[in-house]
């Protein structure tokens, strides 16, 4: 059976069927809205695959391109700051504007839109709504704030669901894991696949999370009591990282092997590292989240005990629930964690 560029869109029938038929026909712009691990990011390739090549055949030289996010007329684009800012969409209207390179049209797939600034969004609303003939946009966005309603009311809207627990753990067992770990790791993984997968291979999920939990009994009011914490869980996830480093560098090798076989034109090397480094990032601060959410559990099982005081216990959650919103900009995780373990009340 010939492998499809929709294979490894999990959970999403609907939205799929409407950009199989969309590519038939396409219009200038579409948004793809739903949460990250949803496998939104692989349809808009597949669909920009189909749009580049009008076939869903997985094995051919461009669709292995655009799904490995290489393919010169397939422009990805990612936010640079904690937005996408004006400069940026400067930048973004010129490449749209330039002719494709190797074929008749290219698409600009655009990352993370739900982050872009009010000024930015009215500098690419008429590149959006008028592209040259060549171009096509594929918007992703978590959401629709805002600064982004303008230009999704000129953009096809197709919406992506949570991926439910059953779905990803069967497909895990697809892939070989454990029926039981999958259970386990589909449960904990907040209808995110790629994060499913990678707890699929990580031994130490309970060790983080009660380690996060442990902050009461850890902590003693001490700054080196603070950065002892800090150290620990980040040394804890930045092990819980090796399997995607280790995935990574197999991706990366492939590379350097085809490289080395036809030469480093195009080759994509810039893309693929920036495409890791997101992931990298990513991965933390999924795994930061999880581990403040343990922590802010921690700190409510104790104002039930009577152990903290009702408002020491809210006025701790408070501060845990802004430094989980402040890693979605950016912030530098140690110094926010420092920060927050050192402010945070005691019994």
């Amino acid at each position: 059976m010939t492998a499809s560029v929709w294979d490894d869109v999990v959970g999403q029938d609907r939205a799929v069927e409407r950009l199989r038929r969309a590519a038939a026909d396409p219009v200038h712009a579409y948004l793809l809205v739903g949460p990250h691990g949803s496998t939104v990011e692989r349809a808009a390739r597949a669909f920009a695959a189909m749009l580049l090549t009008g076939s869903e055949d997985a094995e051919g030289r461009d669709a292995r391109l655009v799904m490995a996010g290489e393919h010169p007329d397939c422009r990805e684009v990612e936010r640079v700051g904690a937005a996408i800012d004006r400069d940026q969409a400067e930048w973004i209207n010129e490449q749209a504007w330039l002719s494709p390179v190797e074929g008749a049209s290219k698409v600009m797939l655009l990352h993370e839109f739900h982050l872009l600034s009010e000024i930015a969004a009215g500098r690419l609303l008429k590149t959006v709504e008028e592209p040259p003939e060549s171009t096509r946009f594929v918007i992703l966005a978590e959401s629709v704030p805002t600064s982004l309603v303008t230009i999704a009311s000129r953009c096809v809207r197709v919406d992506f669901a949570t991926i439910p627990d059953a779905v990803i753990r069967d497909r895990l067992i697809s892939e070989g894991v454990d029926p039981n770990l999958a259970e386990v790791v589909s449960a904990g993984a907040a209808g995110d696949l790629e994060r499913a997968r990678v707890l699929a291979g990580d031994p130490e999920v309970a060790e983080r999370r009660a380690a996060f939990a442990s902050v009461l009994e850890t902590l003693d009011g001490s700054g080196r009591a603070a950065l002892a914490f800090v150290d620990r869980v980040e040394q804890l996830i930045d092990r819980a990282a090796e399997p995607l480093k280790a995935r990574q560098a197999t991706e990366a090798a492939d590379l350097q092997e085809r490289i080395e076989r036809v030469g480093a034109r195009g080759s994509g090397r810039k893309q693929l590292e920036d495409r890791h480094k997101r992931e990298l990032r990513r991965f933390t601060t999924d795994e930061l989240r999880s581990g403040l959410s343990a922590m802010a559990g921690a700190y409510r099982d104790a104002a039930v005990s009577e152990r903290v005081s009702t408002s020491d216990a809210a006025q701790a959650v408070s501060a845990i629930q802004a430094t989980i919103s402040s890693l979605g900009r950016n912030a530098n995780s140690t110094l926010a964690l420092q920060r927050l373990v050192w402010s945070l009340p005691l019994p």
